[in-house]
């Protein structure tokens, strides 16, 4: 009996993008986007779909806790908060650095205030020490009297990556022929449900520089959904558009935020969906993707990472033009 929760309305819109197809040389009707980025809990993203299957796992051991990690900016820790508050649980995020940070008063962070999540700032160690930091923190939260779930980083686990399994399965019914999937990997259970109700070869990730060895992490991930071997030589991953790392700008994803804002009106974020633009894109222009495919993009949302990002926001309000009445 499965022990997942509703946490939203399915399924999402499936959406063409003719204008960008043409400013990318494809026909006006090969490429789609799929918008999870408009999923109705906190602010919409791809981790709800997650969520519904770990958060279920917590009510069903008996949680009245949820205990998570991220960047401080994490999509994934917002969105804990948000599925906290509807459902009645505490939540408490687990972060690296200090609260004095200059980011730490906008984006994500005001919305994880705002949902009634507790922060506990981990200082400055790597992701090992943020896994140790956060079981301690469980481990403290019991001695006080709760009863804590840890849910995963990205919320990626086998048990979580069955959301992306329904997802795939959900945009197939909405586009039989689709040939290419487009998708940012970050801890890699969205690409790796998407593998698992599609195959290796119709899922193309992304590389966003939030693991150290994505195509393995995925394979992990993905064989328990596909109960067959997965290889990470078997996947398609792009990983030119990490940059100089995880958090940092990379030039080309900034115009290719451009370009979709200026053809067609979508938000994208630089962590993540950015990153998985300039990653079509690039696929376009590589041959990888060509003209009378179904292309469909999945939005994974992040746009309140957009203004947590102080480079993007500084750069985009740099070129705003004028116009003068004389």
């Amino acid at each position: 009996m499965s022990d997942k929760i509703a946490l939203s309305t399915w399924p999402t819109p499936l959406e063409p993008m003719p204008r960008l197809a043409a400013a990318l040389g494809l026909g006006e009707n090969d490429l789609w986007i799929k918008r999870d980025d408009l999923i109705g809990l906190g602010g919409g993203g791809n981790k709800v779909r997650k969520l519904e299957w770990t958060v279920g796992a917590a009510l069903a051991a008996g949680a009245d806790t949820l205990v998570t990690t991220g960047a401080a900016q994490s999509n994934h820790a917002r969105l804990t908060a948000a599925a906290g508050a509807r459902l009645g649980l505490d939540v408490v995020l687990v972060f690296p650095g200090t609260p004095d940070s200059a980011t730490h008063g906008s984006g994500n962070l005001v919305l994880d205030s705002l949902f009634g999540a507790r922060v506990h700032w981990a200082g400055d160690g790597g992701p090992s020490t943020m896994g140790d930091v956060a079981d301690e923190v469980c481990r403290q939260l019991r001695r006080d009297g709760a009863r804590p779930h840890l849910i995963p980083f990205g919320g990626s686990s086998p048990l979580g990556a069955r959301g992306y399994v329904e997802g795939g399965e959900e945009l197939r019914s909405q586009l039989p022929d689709v040939d290419h999937v487009v998708v940012a990997l970050g801890s890699g259970g969205t690409m790796a449900g998407l593998v698992g109700a599609l195959g290796e070869q119709r899922v193309l990730g992304v590389h966003c520089g939030a693991v150290a060895e994505p195509a393995a992490t995925v394979a992990d991930l993905a064989g328990p959904l596909t109960r067959r071997s997965i290889t990470p030589e078997s996947l398609r991953l792009r990983t030119d558009q990490v940059g100089a790392g995880y958090g940092v700008l990379h030039e080309p994803v900034l115009e290719a935020m451009r370009t979709a804002a200026g053809t067609e009106g979508i938000v994208l974020d630089p962590v993540y969906s950015g990153r998985a633009m300039a990653g079509l894109i690039a696929a376009v222009r590589d041959g990888d993707i060509r003209p009378a495919q179904r292309t469909v993009f999945l939005h994974t949302g992040g746009l309140p990472g957009l203004f947590g990002h102080t480079e993007t926001v500084q750069r985009s309000v740099s070129t705003l033009r004028s116009y003068e009445v004389e």
